[in-house]
């Protein structure tokens, strides 16, 4: 059979890591007779809608490469547009954009909803006659995708590189705090994480022996605006400061957010970052209000999207295991495997180990990980060792090797080659016309 096209794209928030997810699925492919031209939707599906496919394979090797050490998304962009079941003008566009370009695969990198998305158009595309391999490529830096369970996937690409963020940032945040606490002792900081844990719970990987002030708040675990000032209190009676790390989603009885200072994305998720409060400066505010038993008042760091793009914070197991991620999705292409998506599985959990499977897209699409409640301390304040043992080895050792030319980073230069457009220009659906009530 004549080799057939390849379409990768992203969705969703990116990663330090994503970019080497790419470069796995292009350096695989290039070596695979059954694929042939590698193209990117350019800013994921709606890039697909448009027929803006950027030429992979036309790009010099040496940018390919730079993609490993190339954070965020820029290179080939992202989006946060979802294939919603009443679009059917859009699915029957994605179809004719692979029929149109000799299609036969589609790895779409992402989360939940991309997963739902790949398994849905590679589904309808069989149903129509096309021969369309569906597949995923694993992304997200909460480690949300996949089950409580780990057994379709250990953790996620992207998470172990915000871990180590949230580790060093917490040991630079710590030597503030110990040289300012008698104007500033308390530190309050807010982590990414709409309802899942992950991420600030890596701040207590700066301080696996407990010898910092250090509280740690959790979206899964409710509190009330008394406990938490008490809390606090408590902790600067003992310490003299407090470093407190909350989750940007934390449920704070007492202290709600209001419904309209909350902006949301097209997928309704909220985006914190762009609201016109933050729970971390609201508990500021309340703190400093309710006063407490040391000098000084209380502030707030808000982290934005660096916790999630910095390149020099990336860990190098995590830069490793996503090119891994995207190899394996080439191969599974390759060898006709429709409906899965590529997975990282923990074969030794004392000596940690490694192997790359897969999982059914329907499996990982459906499934919502939470955050093991056993793994969250009885006050609610910290996480327990089984997480560090979960954790510790994801964020690796030493610094990522990055190519540094005349005091600026050189990241990957992409040319926008992009393939013939074959069809009629196109708007996409949710853009121009409104979901039915």
């Amino acid at each position: 059979m004549p080799a057939r096209n390849l379409i990768v794209a992203q969705s969703g928030g990116p990663s330090a890591v994503i970019n080497n997810t790419v470069r796995g699925v292009v350096e695989t492919a290039r070596l695979l007779d059954e694929i042939g031209t590698v193209y990117a939707g350019h800013h994921g599906i709606e890039g697909v809608l448009k027929e803006e496919l950027i030429d992979l394979t036309a790009q010099a090797p040496e940018e390919i490469a730079l993609l490993g050490t190339t954070p965020a998304a820029g290179a080939i962009g992202t989006c946060r547009y979802k294939l919603k079941d009443w679009q059917n003008e859009d699915f029957d566009r994605v179809l004719e954009v692979f029929k149109a370009h000799n299609v036969g695969y589609f790895v779409y990198i992402g989360g939940n909803d991309s997963m739902d998305t790949a398994n849905k158009v590679a589904n309808l595309a069989r149903e129509r006659g096309l021969d369309v391999c569906g597949l995923g490529g694993p992304k997200t830096i909460d480690n949300d995708v996949g089950d409580s369970e780990f057994k379709l996937i250990d953790h996620t690409p992207g998470y172990g590189s915000t871990a180590r963020y949230w580790s060093n940032y917490i040991q630079q945040v710590n030597e503030e705090n110990m040289g300012s606490s008698p104007a500033d002792p308390v530190l309050i900081c807010q982590a990414m994480g709409r309802k899942i844990g992950y991420i600030p719970a890596a701040a207590r990987l700066a301080d696996p022996h407990r010898e910092m002030p250090l509280l740690i708040y959790l979206a899964e675990r409710k509190v009330t605006i008394d406990q938490i000032h008490e809390q606090i209190a408590a902790t600067c009676k003992e310490h003299g400061r407090a470093i407190v790390v909350v989750s940007e989603g934390l449920s704070i009885e007492g202290l709600e957010i209001p419904e309209e200072f909350i902006v949301r994305d097209s997928f309704g998720h909220p985006t914190f970052s762009s609201s016109k409060i933050t729970v971390a400066q609201m508990l500021t505010n309340e703190v400093n209000k309710r006063g407490l038993p040391v000098k000084g008042n209380a502030r707030c760091n808000v982290s934005g999207t660096d916790q999630r793009h910095s390149i020099f914070h990336a860990s190098v197991v995590d830069l490793a295991e996503s090119y891994r991620a995207g190899e394996k999705a080439a191969l599974l292409a390759a060898a006709g495997e429709h409906g899965y998506m590529s997975t990282i599985l923990r074969t030794d959990r004392e000596n940690y180990t490694v192997k790359y499977d897969k999982a059914p897209l329907k499996e990982v699409a459906n499934s919502e990980r939470h955050f093991p409640a056993d793994w969250i301390s009885e006050d609610g304040t910290d996480v327990t060792d089984e997480f560090l043992k979960y954790a510790r080895p994801l964020i690796g050792d030493g610094n990522p090797s990055v190519p540094i030319i005349d005091g600026r980073i050189r990241f990957a230069k992409l040319a926008r080659t992009y393939a013939d457009q074959k069809l009629d220009a196109y708007v996409p659906q949710a853009d121009r016309q409104s979901p039915p009530s």
